[in-house]
């Protein structure tokens, strides 16, 4: 019988990639300015970073079912500290993202393989309940992030920001190393990854719940892709723009708890990811409208209506990453594998685009649209 690993470890280790991203969207601006390039190409480090981090995904959960979940954690935290002192050296804007490469290939494992291990461990109604509170936790994720990234980056610069990076990733490779166990089950199969992908890619649920995943995320990242340069636009500091993560996080910490209480009323899945495709398209229209020149308030008001995105993401995305894979038991670690590099690909993609398009309100509008209509065929297809 396998062990479960510590609930306090499995958290950090799903928070971690999160935690690590938005700690890195305040220095953009100072990256901008230090590598002079455009607004337009700091932002996209995001997008390669979610493009590495959807391969990252594929490799690490595929190794997960062959060389086991403990030791393909080990092995992308080792990758991620790599990365991230590549990036502290580095001069060279192509070499930074070189180096957002490698450090999204190795954070990879903190979603992937903590997300097979809790799939390992329960099962059910147990294994919402325990999404349930890992998405709780992303509430504390962006005031971390936000905060320290601002800190970080108003007094040291992206530098700064490199050198936490790196640190956090040793200690949590040290944590690792001394409590996580190995969960992969003995009866675990193996198939062809072709095989696999032919199999989920033919499944209508899988295709509706990966592009809910990547559509929630794309409005989650959207802010911190675009956001940092509205802030700067209005002659507000790194720092006012840290402090927004305080709202942020207890809008997502809220969207966790109201998913736990309406879990607990006996609300399914599909009524929750409609509930919260809603809130979403009421947030992302109160964008919109802040920052359309009819109305003329292009300023820090539309962080009211961003309040519903956050909880709208803590209502849908433990629903969803709880019963996504619920057939793939028996090879968890390769179904993960493509179920996230399917999604991440997505996103990927989806920031490369917002990148472009540069209009948060509108972005967030059309995603939590989409959001809405595929959730509706989703409740009714179940």
């Amino acid at each position: 019988m396998n062990i479960k690993p510590p609930l306090w470890l499995a958290v950090l280790l799903m928070m971690f990639p999160q935690i690590m991203e938005t700690i890195y969207s305040p220095a953009l601006p100072d990256i901008a300015e230090h590598f002079a390039v455009p607004i337009s190409a700091a932002a996209q480090t995001l997008s390669v970073y979610f493009v590495a981090f959807a391969i990252g995904v594929f490799c690490w959960g595929r190794l997960a079912d062959v060389i086991g979940r403990r030791k393909a954690m080990l092995a992308g935290l080792v990758c991620y500290a790599i990365g991230s002192a590549f990036a502290l050296l580095v001069s060279d804007f192509s070499l930074l993202l070189m180096a957002r490469v490698l450090s999204a290939f190795g954070a990879a494992v903190g979603s992937v393989i903590t997300q097979t291990m809790m799939r390992d461990s329960y099962s059910g109604e147990e294994l919402a309940k325990v999404f349930s509170v890992m998405g709780m936790s992303f509430g504390i994720s962006p005031v971390i992030g936000l905060l320290l990234g601002s800190v970080l980056s108003a007094f040291w610069g992206y530098q700064g920001v490199f050198v936490v990076l790196m640190s956090s990733a040793i200690v949590l490779l040290f944590l690792s190393v001394k409590s996580l166990p190995e969960t992969k089950p003995a009866h675990t199969q193996t198939i062809a990854i072709g095989e696999l992908a032919i199999k989920m890619l033919s499944d209508r649920g899988i295709i509706k719940n990966t592009l809910l995943v990547a559509a929630f995320n794309l409005m989650w990242f959207s802010y911190f892709s675009l956001a940092p340069f509205m802030f700067e636009a209005q002659g507000l500091s790194t720092l006012i723009f840290g402090m927004s993560g305080l709202l942020l996080g207890f809008g997502a910490f809220l969207g966790s708890y109201f998913n736990q209480v309406l879990l607990g009323r006996c609300c399914t899945s599909p009524r929750l990811i409609r509930l919260a495709s809603s809130i979403a398209l009421v947030g992302g229209v109160g964008i919109w409208l802040l920052q359309s020149t009819f109305i003329g308030l292009n300023n820090v008001y539309f962080l009211a209506p961003m309040l519903l995105i956050v909880i709208a993401y803590g209502i849908a995305i433990p629903n969803i990453l709880s019963s996504a894979l619920a057939g793939y038991r028996t090879y968890a670690g390769s179904a993960g594998a493509l179920f996230g590099l399917f999604y991440y690909i997505l996103l990927g993609a989806g920031l490369g685009v917002v990148g472009l398009i540069n209009h948060l309100g509108g972005v967030i509008t059309l995603a939590a649209l989409f959001c809405t209509v595929l959730s509706m065929s989703r409740a009714r297809g179940e």
